[in-house]
């Protein structure tokens, strides 16, 4: 089997729709695939608590089997999650195949055999439904330390689940028996970190972004069997050094002058596409490097705004709906300063709020991009935050929550303290707040 390389994390894995295709039910009772059904992390319409605990407001807590940071999705009354078993290696037999690795082995880790598994549970007990192996090896390529085999989060619609694997695979699952109805395992690519880009549905079709340091390209998987519909790949140049090639982005789908649009964020460039053929329309320059990019692209006030990745993350607000072809000279502004690399943004009107991976947190008017305030929370950061009851939660690695109030003036409401702590972005239906953490699953409400 072919082997991986070096550098981050990833998970919490994304998508931002203006125009979510097909959305099966109201937002507030569905949650169908990363920060929810517009992509962006908001629930607007819910009531979920403002303060909990391991005591107060958990009315249900399970442990979930396995390592994973994929973000649950939900429909009806079923919650799906994906995860990994894998068997423990020896450091000598760590030392002996990461010996094969072509670049720097730092941070890295392999396995020996690997399990995926989508796991369903009752939103209403918590009771596990359903347990599934999805694909199964032998030996596995190797991962960053900060980084799982499960980190992709699904998508869900009624009666299926697909669930995406990268390297290893994507599925598709009935919702209503756990029978698997189809599997595909045909590209491959070298990862160098473990897999990270989210899958996104439109149509009839699952499309997910395949960026290594080997091969970089987007692809398009038909729902009813798993075949590949197209498959495109990236035409911007970028650096010379492998490494600086790869990408675990989560694409966006919207609409301009009534045509579907795809903003697909990869290693230097920003690609637009046709999602129904998979044609390229244009793609943009972040202007500077910018690989491992993580952070999933929300959308307002006629523009994107992208966190180009690692290194240095730039944040870029590219105008794109006025043209419909943007090019270079369209970026209104970018900012170096404090960006993140992982946790995604949150866009409410004209004001962008984030916290990047170190803990610094900052408001930036989404026009402009002058800063609004900056602050330091506690702890590092992987999940992006959510907006709901008329509050911005972030949730951090050591499992505490802050809760701020929108608005030019910084304000702390709360902050709230679980066991273990989160890499997996929240899901919200139902006036409940579902949290994966690093070892259970939570339904938090009044």
């Amino acid at each position: 089997m072919r082997f991986c390389l070096p550098a981050f994390r990833l998970f919490a894995c994304c998508f931002i729709v203006i125009t979510y295709v097909r959305l099966p039910l109201q937002a507030q009772e569905s949650w169908p695939q990363f920060r929810g059904p517009l992509g962006n992390g908001h629930a607007p319409d819910a009531k979920i608590p403002l303060t909990w605990s391991e005591s107060e407001h958990v009315t249900w807590k399970v442990p979930v089997l396995g390592e994973g940071y994929s973000s649950p999705v939900i429909y009806g009354n079923q919650l799906w999650l994906t995860t990994a078993i894998v068997e423990k290696l020896s450091e000598q037999e760590q030392e002996a195949r990461l010996e094969k690795v072509e670049f720097s082995t730092r941070g890295l880790q392999v396995s020996g055999a690997l399990t995926l598994k989508a796991i369903a549970f009752d939103i209403h007990s918590g009771k596990q439904l359903f347990e599934v192996d999805l694909f199964h090896y032998d030996e596995t390529s190797p991962k960053h330390v900060t980084n799982s085999y499960a980190s992709p989060t699904p998508v869900i619609e009624k009666g299926r689940v697909y669930c995406h694997f990268g390297e290893y695979g994507i599925c598709c699952v009935e919702t209503t028996t756990g029978k698997v109805l189809w599997r595909n395992q045909e590209l491959k690519i070298n990862h160098q970190n473990g897999p990270g880009a989210s899958p996104v549905m439109w149509n009839d079709l699952i499309i997910v972004h395949y960026d290594g340091i080997d091969h970089q390209f987007i692809a398009a998987f038909n729902k009813s069997d798993g075949k590949i519909a197209w498959k495109t790949v990236r035409t911007g140049k970028t650096a010379d050094l492998p490494p600086y090639k790869k990408a675990y982005c989560t694409p966006t789908i919207t609409e301009v002058k009534g045509k579907p649009l795809l903003i697909s964020p990869a290693a230097d460039w920003v690609y637009g596409y046709d999602p129904e053929t998979g044609k390229e329309l244009w793609k943009v320059s972040y202007g500077k490097l910018g690989f491992s990019t993580v952070s999933k692209p929300v959308i307002g006030n006629g523009m994107v705004y992208i966190c180009t990745g690692f290194i240095r993350s730039r944040l870029v607000a590219l105008k794109f709906e006025e043209t419909g072809q943007p090019n270079d000279s369209d970026i209104a502004w970018h900012s170096d300063r404090q960006v993140p690399q992982k946790p995604s943004l949150l866009l409410l009107g004209k004001e962008l709020y984030f916290v990047n991976d170190k803990g610094i947190g900052m408001c930036l008017d989404a026009v402009t991009g002058e800063q609004i305030w900056q602050e330091r929370f506690e702890g590092k950061y992987s999940a992006s935050p959510i907006y709901a009851s008329g509050h911005i939660y972030f949730f951090n690695e050591q499992g505490k929550t802050t809760v701020i109030k929108p608005g030019k003036e910084f304000k702390v409401v709360a902050e709230n303290h679980l066991d273990s702590g989160m890499k997996a972005s929240a899901a919200v239906v139902e006036n409940a707040l579902f949290l994966r953490t690093t070892s259970h699953l939570y339904r938090i409400e009044d």
